[in-house]
Formats: C-alpha cells, structure tokens, sequence
C-alpha cells in the first residue's frame, strides 16, 4: 500500500525543486560585479512596510523580520523564495501622466494641499518617490477640450507654439520635475494628429493619418520636443501613437502595424536623427497586452525599424471583459526581442464611483499590485499610472469618460484624497529605485504573490500580496534563511533586507 503523506511530501519536494529552477531562468549575464556583491551579503538590517483594506495601515512600519535556518516549507505553507544569484532586468522608474485635468486639478487646490501632493508623490522620505512622467502632445480626453498647438490647414507648423500648456501644464510638470529633485524621466504621447491630416477630418472618432502629412507629422514631434526643453522640461522619450488599434469618442488615430512600422523606419525615425534627436527613446505599440506580441513582432522583426525602437509600451484595458489580464504576452516579447525593454505606459480604474473609493473596494488598488508585480516578473522596466490627479468627478473630462486615479482632488473644499490604490503604487516605487536589478522570485499559493528587485545601494526589496478574505501567515526565504511573516487580508507588504 502506497503512504500517502509519505508520497504527497516527495511530490511536493519534486514541485519545490521545479519552481527553483523556474525562478532561477534567464539570469542577466552582463552584471557579474552585481552578483559578487550579492553572493556577499548578509542581512543584518530589515523592515516591513504593510497597506491593509479595513485598517488604518497605509505604508506603514508594522515590524522587522527574523531571519533563521532555511526551512523547507509544507504543501499547506505559503512561502516566497527568492534567488539572490538570478538578476534580471534594469529598473528605470515608476510614475504617472501629467494631464490637462491633473494639471488643472491642481492649480484649484489650497497651496497647502498643492504642496502635500508634491510631496507625496515625489519625495523618496516623506512621500513615494515617483521618477517617471508621461505628458500628452496636445490634448486628449482629459482635457477641457481638443485643441492642438498650430493652426488649421498649417501644414508647414509655422504657427506653431504651445501657448495653450503655459497656463497649467507647462508650471504643473515644473513643479513636479523640481520637486523630484530636478530630475524626472518624460516622455511624451500623441493621441491624435491635427484634423486636417486625417482621413476623418477629425481629431476624434478615430481615422487615420494621410500619407500626404507623415513628414509633415514626423516634423511635429520635434517641433514638440524642442518647446519642451526649451521650457527646462528635458524630453527622455516619446510614443508613436497612444491607443492605434482604438476608434474612441475622444481624440484617436488609428495605424495597423505595417503603418506605424512604415512612419517609424521611414519618417519618424529619421527625422528624430536628422534634428540631432536619435538618443530619445521611442516606443511603439502603446496599447493593451492583447496584441501586444502581434504589434511587437511585426514592428521589431523589421531590421530598419527595430532601430530606431528602444522598446514596446502596453495598456491593462484588455481585461474589462473577464478581468483576466494577458500577463503571458509580455513575457512572449520579453522572450522574443530581449534586447528592447518594456514599459507599461497606462492603466486606471474606469467608470468613477465614489462610492466605492468610500467602501474601501479592495479591487481598486489589488489591480494595481497584481498588474505590477507580474508585469515586473515578465521583464517590464517602467511603470506608469494615467492621470497622476483628477478631481472629485473623476475628470475633467471634455467627453465624460470619467475614471479613477489614486490621487483626487476636491475642487469644492480644496483638500486631496489619498486612495489605497496611492499606497499600492508606494510599495515598489517608494523602495524600488532607479538601476535596482530584479531577482528571480517564486510562490507556492494562489494568493500569495511576489516580485523582488536588488537596489544599486545593496538593498533587497520584496513586495508581496496577499489578495484573498483571510490573513495569511508565510516564509520568505533568502540567501539560505528562513523567516516567518503574516499579513493581513486583502494587503500588500514590502519587506526590506539590507
């Protein structure tokens, strides 16, 4: 007769040794002064940070952890390994867009809560220490209304200026730059092209961009980039074409991927290099992970256009119908073209409903965190949130496509709102900073999730969550030792090891 205890411990024993060697995958072999000071370390420092739902724990200190002989953990465990010697993907940053409505948001604020906001998002001490911004060319759906920075029919650009940003983007993205320290990586996103280059006539609805004004359009991105850094706001990349697969209400422009590959190697590329502009970073796609390897294949299989590409940019929107996010096609272009990085470029809560901000929907913020940590574990480098700010409404909105952001501001009282989705986000960029290596990094229970970045500082960052009803006890397990943590239900814990 077969031991079943005895047989369920070594099929267990057989699934631990095959999730190792799943987390040890794929290590960076371009780092091995990292590796030797990994192989050195000895934790003698640690912290644990915790964000719960229905608690009055946000980013908050909940204790240290005690580290003891590696323990190997029961099937009815949940456990987190992570491996110190498989380092994976640079860290650039993590950050949010400075729309119109953030901008505008911001400036009906008291100045003490404009102050609050600065520093909760940008100090790495008191706040979360974001890095990364996004800012559109000309308007978009949170705007007040379509406008563009020259005059119809102008197709030579000779009236072009940006006179419409200096009221309240052009000052909001300054205040944000200074307030990160006077460095904050931008770039910036299209979301459609004056009317009169369109097929459609129309900045909304979609239509498509007429071969007749590619160079003129090409020539529309550096007249962009050179008001910008003529301001002191330093361009760091750009997007081709926000959304180009969506015929949307609001400003939109559509481009199979043999259209964006053509203006990319053709115009857009080129003209980048001619103006002296080859080193900005461009990234195509910009859209959601559904046909993300379709666009990225397409576009980077192209030896003339591959150049020019310094990586793919992805949206979370194709899980709105079953809420099943296509995680396992970012690994498939992480897989495919490993040389080029992979950014998440947008993603929000849609449909705003302040009464779910007011019932604490764990939803709202767990999108967050389950997004991030497997968008990270599938080779992402950047993150970025959509609008960094929007009022009570969930706008402005000049379309009434209203939606959720972790931050709100009430224009009525002056006064800011910090949501949980706020402290989600904290718990990697607050820690996670820039040139931080990954770390291959496994789970053995459904809701237990988990990513880990080295810092150049010599820090090890573990984020974890525990998505489900209950509070769950877990090991985490590092550099041969074994320590022995809890969390609440529906939270999020960073833990950090120096």
């Amino acid at each position: 007769m077969i031991n079943i205890k005895k047989f369920s411990n070594v099929c267990y024993l057989l699934i631990f040794a095959v999730l190792l060697q799943t987390a040890c995958e794929k290590p960076s072999s371009d780092i091995p002064e990292v590796k030797k000071e990994m192989a050195q370390t000895n934790v003698t420092e640690t912290e644990v940070y915790t964000t719960a739902h229905k608690t009055d724990l946000n980013l908050t200190k909940t204790g240290t952890v005690n580290f003891e002989k590696f323990q190997q953990p029961l099937e009815t465990e949940a456990s987190i390994l992570v491996n110190k010697d498989r380092l994976h993907q640079t860290f650039v940053g993590i950050g949010a867009a400075l729309t119109d409505a953030s901008a505008e948001t911001f400036y009906k604020l008291d100045q003490d809560q404009q102050d609050l906001f600065m520093e909760a998002y940008y100090s790495i001490d008191k706040g979360i220490g974001y890095s990364l911004g996004r800012t559109i060319i000309h308007s978009c759906d949170f705007s007040s209304g379509s406008y563009t920075y020259i005059e119809e029919g102008d197709a030579d650009l000779k009236t072009f200026n940006i006179d419409h940003d200096r009221k309240f983007r052009l000052p909001f993205t300054k205040k944000a730059i200074e307030a990160a320290g006077g460095e904050l990586l931008m770039y910036a996103s299209p979301w459609s092209p004056p009317a009169f280059m369109k097929t459609n006539g129309n900045m909304l609805q979609g239509g498509k961009l007429k071969p007749e004004f590619y160079q003129s359009w090409a020539n529309y991105y550096i007249k962009f980039i050179e008001a910008y850094e003529k301001e002191g706001i330093p361009i760091w990349g750009l997007s081709i074409q926000n959304e180009p697969m969506a015929t949307q209400r609001w400003e939109s422009c559509i481009y199979s991927a043999e259209e964006e590959r053509d203006f990319l190697k053709n115009f857009l590329g080129p003209t980048l290099e001619k103006s002296g502009m080859g080193d900005k970073k461009v990234i195509v796609w910009d859209h959601n992970r559904d046909l993300l390897f379709e666009r990225a294949n397409v576009i980077l299989s192209d030896p003339e256009a591959n150049k020019y590409v310094w990586g793919t940019g992805f949206h979370w929107y194709e899980d709105w119908k079953d809420g099943t996010p296509m995680f396992k096609n970012v690994a498939g272009v992480n897989d495919a073209y490993p040389d080029k990085k992979l950014i998440f470029t947008e993603g929000c809560n849609e449909g705003y409903n302040l009464e779910r901000l007011n019932n604490d929907d764990p939803k709202l913020a767990e999108r967050y965190g389950k997004a991030m940590i497997n968008d990270f574990n599938n080779g992402t480098v950047a993150w970025t949130d959509w609008n960094i700010l929007l009022d009570q409404t969930g706008g402005p909105n000049h379309v009434g496509n209203l939606c959720f952001s972790p931050v709100h501001g009430n224009t009525e009282t002056g006064k800011l709102m910090l949501t949980r989705s706020y402290y989600y986000i904290g718990h990697f960029s607050k820690f996670i900073r820039p040139g931080a290596k990954r770390i291959s990094t496994g789970t053995t229970a459904n809701q237990l999730s988990a990513t880990s970045f080295l810092n150049t500082d010599g820090s090890v960052v573990v984020v974890a969550m525990n998505s489900s009803d209950q509070d769950l006890n877990y090991m985490l397990s590092f550099d041969q030792q074994t320590a022995k943590l809890s969390m609440p239900a529906h939270a999020i814990q960073t833990i950090i090891l120096k």
